[in-house]
């Protein structure tokens, strides 16, 4: 341990707390996500409100969870689509109409306001942000599906795994 300490502290390495770009990365994602209007962040219920017009025929719009392939494979909304966020470039070869409503989310609310962003940059004109991501959904109580074993409700979320039967 010591020897990382000395390596991490000669080598200008920045430890937890003594680190200028965590503000301006903060500053960065706040601007990516101030491209996608207020009234266009959705928060559950409204989301929930969407999902449910979409599911039913009644609206139509891009619903996507831009999690990481592992993230999205464990569980997800039901009937949604997938595009990591590292992948975002895939969407114009996908959605071609530039009015298109697209909403994007993810684990929390980080990557969803970067990927809004770059599609504002390409040049969508309707792009959305649930801001609460997957987190936001489960702890509404609503259902999440993987192909293994279909719907199914998560009770107790954790952003790291823990072994629990330990």
């Amino acid at each position: 341990f010591m020897l990382v300490a000395a390596f991490a502290l000669s080598s200008g390495i920045a430890l937890a707390g003594d680190n200028p770009l965590k503000a301006k990365e903060k500053e960065v994602w706040e601007k990516a996500c101030s491209v996608v209007p207020p009234e266009r962040q959705l928060d559950v219920a409204q989301f929930k409100k969407l999902y449910d017009e979409v599911i039913a025929g009644k609206k139509k719009a891009y619903l996507i969870d831009t999690r990481t392939h592992p993230e999205f494979y464990a569980f997800h909304i039901p009937y949604t689509d997938h595009i990591h966020a590292g992948h975002m470039y895939t969407i114009p070869k996908k959605i071609k109409d530039p009015n298109a409503m697209i909403v994007v989310w993810c684990r929390t609310h980080k990557r969803q306001c970067y990927v809004g962003q770059k599609l504002v940059e390409y040049g969508y004109k309707n792009v959305w942000l649930y801001k609460e991501g997957i987190v936001g959904w489960i702890k509404a109580g609503y259902p999440v599906c993987n192909k293994f074993t279909g719907l199914f409700k998560i009770t107790e979320y954790h952003k790291y795994f823990m072994e629990q039967d330990k």
